[in-house]
Order: C-alpha cells, then structure tokens, then sequence
C-alpha cells in the first residue's frame, strides 16, 4: 500500500503534467519534461485500406521507371562531351534533385502499402520532411533556370554562349540550394520543435509537414504560415519570372518569318513546358485542396494528390526529355545499343 507521502508526490507530478499540457494548449512556453514520441505511424491513404496492394505495384513501378530514366539521364549527360551546354547541366541537376525527391518517400510508401510496416522514427519522419521541402524548392529553382535558358537561346542567341557562362550556371545553381536550405530549414525546424505528447498516428502516407504538425499539443499556426508565406514567395517569384520568359519566347517565336524556324522553337520549349505543367499542377490542386478543400473534399482524396506531386515529375521527367529531345534521344539510343552490343559480345 502507498504511503500519504507518496500518495501525494504521485498527485503533485499528476497536477505538474496536467499544467504543463494546459500550458502548451494555451500558447504559454511549455515544460520540456514533455516527452516526444519514438516513432511516428503513417496510415498510408486513410480511407482506402483495400486500395494499398494496387497502390504498392503502382508506386514501385513508377519509382523504377524514375530511378531507371533518371540514372539514364545523367549518365548520357555525363558521357557525352556534346552535351556540356548550360540546358543539359540543368537536366543533369533536375534529374539528380529527382532521383532524392522519390527516393525520400516513395521506398517508405511502398513498404507501408504493400506490409502496412507505417512506423518511422521521430528523426527520420523529420529528416524526410526536411528533403521533400528542399528537394520541391529546387526543383523550381531548376525549372526557372531552365525558362532563363530557352530565353537565352531563343530571344538572345547570338550573345548565348557570353552569357551563359560555366560560371554564371554555377553561380545560379549554388544561389537555387542556397534559397532552398535558407528556406526550408526554418520550416523544418519548427515542426520539429513542437511539443508532441498525444496521438502518434499520422493521417498520410509520408511525413508531410501539416499532417504531422496537427499532432503537436501546441498550436502549429505559426510554422503553416511560415509555409504558406515561404512556398508563396518561392513558387510565386518563380512562376512569374518563367511566365515573363515565356511571354516573351512566344513574342520572339511569333515574329520569325519562316515556319520551320517557329516550329524548331516551339518544339524546344513543348519539352519544358510539358515537365512545368507537370510540377506545378500536381503541386497547385494538391495545396488549394488542402487550404480551401479540407471540409469538402475527401481526405484520402488530398494524401493521393499529395502523393502524386512528388512522384509524378520524377517518372515523367526523363521520358519527356527523353523522347522530345532529338539529340537526347540519339545518345540515348545511341548508349543503350553500345550496352546490346557488349552484353552480347560478352554471352558469345
């Protein structure tokens, strides 16, 4: 039986953790002798338990599709001396900013789709966070980078190769990390300094940042709007900067006098315009679904287009540049047969 004294060291901890829970409820700084979790569980897609097989098969084969084509990307670039201008060096780094972008989430969404193992470690629910975010910034970066490029090459292209120097490129994708980290590590860092100490079940597939910050006891309204404040500037800038560049592609292309000529330009640009549309609409319905949807749409509905915006861009990225562009398909095609050719020498 229990002591009077320990009756009332039992109460007095009860009463400390009670007002330490209040307190973070409340907004006032919270007592740090509330422990965070081990371990996160992703549900997968909530709602659609039935679905997870097919969605494992469709996941992994996608992601193949993304490691194959992109490590083909890369490796054409880099082999070849040819294609050392500054639109390749660009495709190389997107391919490369793919490749973590799917390998972040996808290997975990295939093992809790297909085992329904969801347990990840409160670090690593974290360290995936902070590459989703990174990785995203990027790539629109990247895709901005890109849209300066065809500019260059379409509007400017006898001052193109003055312009687009090794060092300006290099100059340009150091700034486009530099923002990202700048950017995101912030973010990153405050969902992570939450106070965690209820449910640990998280209601997606990977650990995006709302969907684990509606776990904290404390109100997570300052790092949303730190998200929505730092993606607007990003992604806002950056749509607008590649508006204006294509705006004024689409004046220059217009103002040529031969066909072929116009046709040769736009066909440059349909490759790059295809992998923006990509990126940005997947990533455009999946945030104002889960801004202005919430209570009118589906939550399995908002975690599939979740999803889908970090997996799609990097399976249709290489295909896409791969057969659009004439002189990436013919080293591609060009490496793939050498490859044939040896295997076969090798088995005879």
């Amino acid at each position: 039986m229990q002591s009077p004294k320990g009756i009332w060291i039992s109460l007095k901890m009860s009463f400390v953790g009670k007002k330490a829970v209040s307190s973070v409820m409340l907004g006032i700084p919270y007592n740090h002798t509330v422990e965070t979790p081990a371990t996160f569980f992703l549900v997968g897609i909530p709602g659609l338990p039935s679905s997870h097989l097919w969605l494992a098969i469709s996941l992994g084969a996608m992601y193949t599709i993304s490691l194959l084509g992109n490590t083909l990307i890369m490796t054409v670039i880099w082999m070849d001396f040819t294609l050392r201008e500054p639109m390749y060096c660009f495709l190389y780094v997107l391919a490369a900013v793919d490749i973590v972008m799917a390998s972040s989430v996808v290997p975990k969404m295939v093992s809790i789709f297909s085992s329904g193992d969801g347990s990840i470690s409160f670090n690593a629910c974290f360290t995936q966070m902070y590459f989703v975010h990174v990785a995203t910034s990027v790539e629109t970066g990247l895709l901005l980078a890109m849209a300066f490029d065809r500019y260059i090459a379409i509007c400017k292209p006898l001052h193109y190769k003055r312009i687009l120097t090794p060092q300006l490129m290099l100059v340009m994708s150091v700034a486009i990390t530099i923002r990202a980290v700048i950017f995101m590590t912030p973010l990153s860092w405050m969902v992570s300094h939450l106070p965690f100490c209820g449910s640990n079940v998280v209601l997606h597939s990977y650990c995006e940042h709302i969907a684990v910050a509606k776990l904290a006891c404390a109100d997570p309204m300052p790092s949303s709007l730190y998200s929505v404040i730092g993606s607007s500037i990003i992604v806002g800038s950056d749509v607008a900067f590649i508006s204006a560049s294509y705006n004024l592609i689409l004046q220059a292309v217009c103002g040529l006098s031969s066909k072929n000529a116009q046709l040769k330009a736009l066909s440059t640009c349909g490759s790059h315009m295809g992998v923006m549309a990509l990126y940005y609409l997947p990533g455009m319905a999946s945030i104002y679904v889960a801004w202005l949807g919430k209570d009118t749409v589906p939550l399995y509905t908002q975690v599939l287009l979740a999803d889908l915006y970090l997996i799609i861009p990097p399976t249709f990225n290489p295909i896409i540049y791969g057969l659009r562009t004439k002189q990436m398909r013919k080293r591609i095609w060009s490496l793939l047969t050498h490859c044939l050719f040896d295997l076969s020498k090798l088995g005879s």
